[in-house]
């Protein structure tokens, strides 16, 4: 949900307000540039745009099948389900990449119910996450699937926009978030040293 909903001829100037607290080098200031330069991506194609998050699911080994999310989960412990908007699948797929290898065979991850999901008591019965730490996995899966957006051609804007990377724009608290969350990505091999996302895994346990 879009705290603060920004009308569409006032995006540049929030995006502007927000490039003026960022670092003016470094992967920081790299990644928001791919970020704010795909408010000029094509967004009409919405099948290609599916089947570019169907693909890169497929790439990490997650096994597609044609269900929407709410007959049982998002992801299965097996299946990733693909009745879901490109962004919300690429958002699956960055949570995959987050997951420790044993909540990687759990439903949603060991996070519990999601908004999607119908088997809503089984997947809250599997979650295996306090608060705290399922809060920063989803914040960073937030952008991760944002910077998959973008490395896919796709208006991760959007994505950027809807959970709230812009509230608090030009505020140096803002800034920070958004630069300690991508360090925690590249911390963990996740993004190359520029912003960019990885074909890779977590492998670390959960604390």
């Amino acid at each position: 949900m879009i705290l603060s909903p920004i009308a569409p001829d006032e995006i540049a100037r929030v995006l502007d307000r927000h490039r003026a607290v960022l670092p003016p080098h470094g992967p920081v200031r790299a990644a928001f540039e791919r970020i704010a330069a795909s408010l000029a991506f094509d967004g009409a194609d919405q099948a290609g745009r599916h089947g570019a998050a169907v693909a890169l699911a497929r790439r990490f080994g997650m096994a597609p099948i044609d269900e929407a999310p709410q007959d049982a989960f998002s992801w299965d412990g097996a299946h990733v389900r693909t009745r879901s908007e490109p962004a919300v699948l690429i958002h699956e797929v960055a949570h995959f990449q987050l997951a420790s290898p044993a909540r990687r065979r759990l439903p949603d991850f060991g996070l519990g119910a999601g908004p999607e999901t119908g088997r809503i008591a089984e997947a809250d019965r599997a979650r295996c996450l306090g608060d705290a730490a399922r809060e920063a996995e989803e914040q960073m899966a937030s952008l991760l699937g944002v910077l998959w957006e973008v490395e896919l051609g796709q208006p991760g804007i959007d994505a950027f926009q809807e959970q709230n990377w812009l509230e608090g724009a030009g505020r140096k608290s803002a800034a920070a978030f958004f630069a300690a969350t991508l360090g925690r990505l590249i911390g963990r091999g996740l993004a190359d040293p520029q912003g960019r996302p990885l074909v890779a895994l977590n492998g670390r346990p959960d604390a």
